[in-house]
């Protein structure tokens, strides 16, 4: 019998434990990368969504003035509105075909009067791991944009 022959067999087992470390890692770097990137993209949506809506606004010109009488008018959001111009935006660009599950959160509104807050939440399926999370991962993506006059 040779000495070193009981270590015979033993790189094989290192190299399948390796090859089976290193393809986890691969599985879960790509389904982070790909729920970053959906999250990504979903916040890109409730950034436009919120510029439109921020966009559709009414003239305030304040209680018991008048622009002419000295008053500042200012932009006004309401709630309802802010909900259905996302939804608007949302069905003109797409983004219930690009997204699983895409829904206005409640959340959504005008908190002050002023600023547009759009909440968008989306199921995201990564790829390989979809079989462990068959549900999906919920993303929530929320963004605001204010309404200003300018002169």
């Amino acid at each position: 019998m040779h000495p070193d022959r009981g270590e015979d067999g033993q790189v094989g087992v290192l190299v399948i434990g390796y090859l089976l470390v290193s393809l986890l890692v691969v599985t879960v770097v790509l389904a982070v990368s790909s729920v970053y990137i959906e999250h990504k993209k979903l916040l890109s949506a409730a950034d436009g969504a919120a510029l439109s809506a921020a966009d559709d606004y009414s003239i305030d010109v304040g209680i018991g003035g008048s622009a002419v009488g000295g008053a500042t008018p200012l932009p006004a959001l309401r709630d309802s509105g802010v909900e259905q111009s996302a939804a608007g935006y949302l069905a003109a660009t797409g983004a219930g075909a690009r997204f699983a599950q895409l829904t206005i959160d409640p959340a959504t509104g005008a908190p002050d009067g002023r600023t547009a807050r759009v909440v968008l939440t989306a199921v995201v399926r990564p790829p390989i791991i979809s079989v462990l999370v068959p549900a999906g991962i919920p993303i929530v993506a929320r963004a605001d944009a204010r309404a200003e006059l300018t002169r």
